[in-house]
């Protein structure tokens, strides 16, 4: 995801905007691995592999949220981790 759609972005949800980010892997603008957040409605949505996912809880993928989640732990503040929605470790 190049780092400039951080200006066009809202939550799927709720409409809120701005979208707080926070990026794990990035190089030259574009972030590869990172976290979208939605201080309203408390729900992150994944960047992996350069694509934001952004889908409705009902289409998510848990188990790779969820594994997402554990491997960039360490990255990621503790809102991230243990209280956002949909799930959370």
């Amino acid at each position: 995801m190049n780092k400039s759609m951080i200006d066009i972005l809202a939550c799927p949800i709720d409409k809120n905007y701005p979208l707080e980010l926070f990026e794990v892997n990035y190089k030259d603008n574009i972030i590869s691995e990172g976290v979208l957040f939605c201080p309203k409605c408390e729900r992150f949505f994944p960047i992996i592999e350069e694509i934001p996912i952004m889908l409705p809880d009902e289409l998510r993928d848990k188990k790779q949220e969820i594994k997402f989640l554990k491997i960039h732990k360490n990255k990621l503040p503790g809102k991230i981790f243990s209280k956002a929605n949909p799930w959370h470790l």
